[in-house]
């Protein structure tokens, strides 16, 4: 089915672009894990997730001002926010930035994410919408404060920063966050499904 004119208008709007930015940025983070100069990646992926991160807090607050909200936004928001995450979840982990026991507040995270799409899909089904709570967005702040961290494990100590050690404590919060929220929305969708 053609998207009829006014679908291609809303799509191109600068809050659906930023949203887009972030997917796109996906490819340039996962390569700067794997650069030869390990510094100059960890330099790049900080910037990249830095940069993506700011784009997800504009790109919400621009379509709410300009009345720009749009189906394919609402729909993508989400999408880029778990596919930032995942990817930089599992490069931290990949590249031993991440491990041992913290390797679990990272499995955590990445299951929260899992549970929380697969809830939101099958409740609008039911034309069911979960709104996010205060709680749930402390959480992602907090989350995406500790994975830029980590991107920054081998670039920051140069600067006499510990980005590794910051990043390590915030992901274990955004865990204990991610446990409460995870279960406040399985709750609410509970009663949906009996």
């Amino acid at each position: 089915m053609a998207l009829d004119s006014e679908s291609r208008t809303s799509m191109w709007t600068l809050p659906n672009l930023l949203t887009m930015s972030r997917i796109i940025v996906i490819p340039i983070l996962i390569a700067s894990f794997f650069m030869e100069d390990e510094r100059l990646g960890s330099h790049i992926a900080f910037i990249s997730f830095t940069l993506a991160g700011i784009t997800d807090f504009f790109d919400g607050y621009l379509a709410r001002a300009t009345g720009s909200v749009s189906k394919i936004g609402q729909f993508l928001d989400p999408i880029a926010d778990k596919l930032m995450v995942g990817a930089i979840l599992l490069m931290v982990v990949a590249a031993d930035w991440v491990s041992g026991v913290h390797v679990i507040a990272a499995v955590i995270i990445m299951c929260r994410e899992l549970l929380v799409s697969g809830l939101r899909e099958f409740l609008a089904g039911l034309h069911v919408s979960v709104p996010v709570t205060r709680l749930a967005k402390w959480k992602t702040t907090v989350q995406m404060v500790a994975l830029g961290a980590l991107c920054w494990t081998k670039g920051a100590p140069a600067l006499g920063l510990p980005a590794q050690e910051l990043g390590l404590f915030g992901l274990w919060i955004a865990a204990i966050l991610t446990l409460y929220t995870g279960y406040d929305y399985l709750r609410t969708g509970l009663r949906h499904m009996v």
